[in-house]
């Protein structure tokens, strides 16, 4: 298949890595993984997360990564391409279920994007600090609270992405994607000088042995791994059709699960010490970030400093992952429409914009993502691996994973991609079941 020259290639191994690590690391390992840490045992929870890390970049990443390179296209058209391998039709219109997906986190995340560059603003003058956190966001948090904020959030995503890959998505990521780490890292260390930090790490880290034996641990474990590793079947997939020939996808894979592991720890090293050195429950969701931090920067010594630096650094995360949602999107319109690049980066960013409009509120917001997470997304990542592993066969698969690799994979790869495809399908199932596991 021709691949869609509009957006071009990734020029660099480099520039690779850090734009899937920036699609990666998200909200979920900032407020999520670390209330998921504490919550299921501590260190015990990291066995299984590693476990199941180490799975999906295996089978997970790697497959998605082979099929955009094996097709040179997005969800639509390798879809297609897969169905057609097999003498069928109807791939394109399979291909539209993992991209509604990713538009419909695309369409929440944006919300909350725009929630942080408003808390990134009010760290420059001051104001999350100067009153009552809570009250700050629930004037923010409603109807129609953050439409400017918002709508920059998705014009900036939007120019970023009309300059294409290499001049776009891979330069941004180049310059973000260490910056985070650099300023997470520097929050971390200022936060294990704070009298009580102690506790935070005994709450992150100290094994509590017997939560093993608790399926529910295996379960959480498992949904965080899974999205945190963006599994969805449209956004790697499209990062893997602008990945050369010569690259190798196993060891990109390994490197995107790696450093989006250490951003997920490195954000727990962070927020959880700080939160025990002040006497505050660490709360999930987004009331820790966007209450609770504020709160503990408001009793931190230079605390407008870091609380501009946390915010700067969350903006960047949620910026890069847009940038892949977009993306994904976008080239679908493209490719199917023959539109130009900025023609249907323009229209999806719109399409974005717009429903996310009425998502302002965190209930409407929450309910959308809610709906999106646990129902359309899973169910189009599963949807993929079904194609790849057991349509296309894994053969083709490894054939590609051989290249610019040391060598092609062997039966070890075939049964874990097989157990790989039930995993995703309980994912999807036991998100349904327990409301969310992701």
């Amino acid at each position: 298949m021709e691949h869609n020259k509009s957006g071009g290639k990734f020029t660099s191994s480099l520039g690779f890595v850090l734009a899937a690590v920036g699609s990666a690391v998200g909200m979920g390992n900032i407020w999520l993984f670390p209330y998921r840490v504490g919550q299921y045992g501590g260190g015990a929870f990291l066995i299984p997360y590693f476990i199941f890390v180490a799975l999906f970049s295996y089978v997970g990443l790697s497959g998605e990564f082979a099929l955009g390179r094996l097709t040179g296209t997005g969800a639509m058209g390798s879809l297609d391409y897969v169905m057609k391998s097999r003498g069928k039709k109807g791939g394109k219109i399979l291909g539209i279920i993992p991209l509604l997906g990713v538009l419909g986190i695309a369409i929440g995340y944006s919300v909350v994007v725009g929630w942080v560059l408003r808390y990134t603003a009010g760290s420059v003058t001051g104001s999350i600090l100067a009153g009552d956190s809570q009250s700050f966001f629930d004037a923010l948090a409603v109807n129609f609270g953050s439409v400017p904020w918002h709508l920059i959030a998705v014009v900036f995503t939007v120019v970023i992405l009309i300059f294409g890959v290499a001049s776009g998505i891979e330069k941004l990521s180049k310059f973000m994607m260490p910056a985070f780490f650099i300023l997470f890292l520097i929050i971390a260390v200022r936060v294990a000088f704070l009298p009580g930090a102690a506790e935070g790490y005994l709450y992150l880290l100290r094994p509590d042995w017997s939560y093993l034996l608790n399926p529910e641990t295996w379960v959480m474990a498992m949904g965080q791994a899974f999205f945190s590793l963006s599994i969805n079947g449209a956004g790697m997939l499209i990062y893997g059709s602008y990945m050369k020939k010569d690259e190798s996808i196993l060891r990109h894979a390994g490197m995107t699960a790696l450093l989006d592991t250490l951003a997920a720890l490195l954000a727990g090293f962070a927020i959880i010490p700080a939160v025990f050195a002040f006497g505050i429950d660490p709360t999930s969701g987004p009331s820790l970030m966007f209450v609770t931090l504020p709160q503990v920067f408001g009793q931190m010594p230079g605390g407008q400093i870091f609380a501009l630096l946390f915010f700067v650094s969350v903006f960047f995360a949620g910026i890069t992952s847009l940038m892949n949602m977009l993306e994904a999107c976008g080239e679908a319109l493209s490719s199917t429409v023959k539109l130009s690049r900025r023609a249907a980066t323009l229209i999806v960013g719109v399409v974005t914009f717009v429903p996310g409009l009425f998502l302002e509120s965190l209930a409407g917001m929450g309910s959308w993502m809610d709906l999106i997470t646990i129902y359309v997304s899973p169910f189009g990542a599963l949807l993929v691996a079904v194609c790849i592993y057991f349509v296309l066969r894994v053969d083709t698969i490894k054939d590609e994973l051989a290249l610019g690799g040391k060598g092609r994979p062997g039966t070890f790869f075939t049964v874990t991609a097989r157990f790989y495809v039930l995993v995703a399908a309980a994912v999807w199932v036991l998100g349904i079941y327990y409301g969310g596991i992701g």
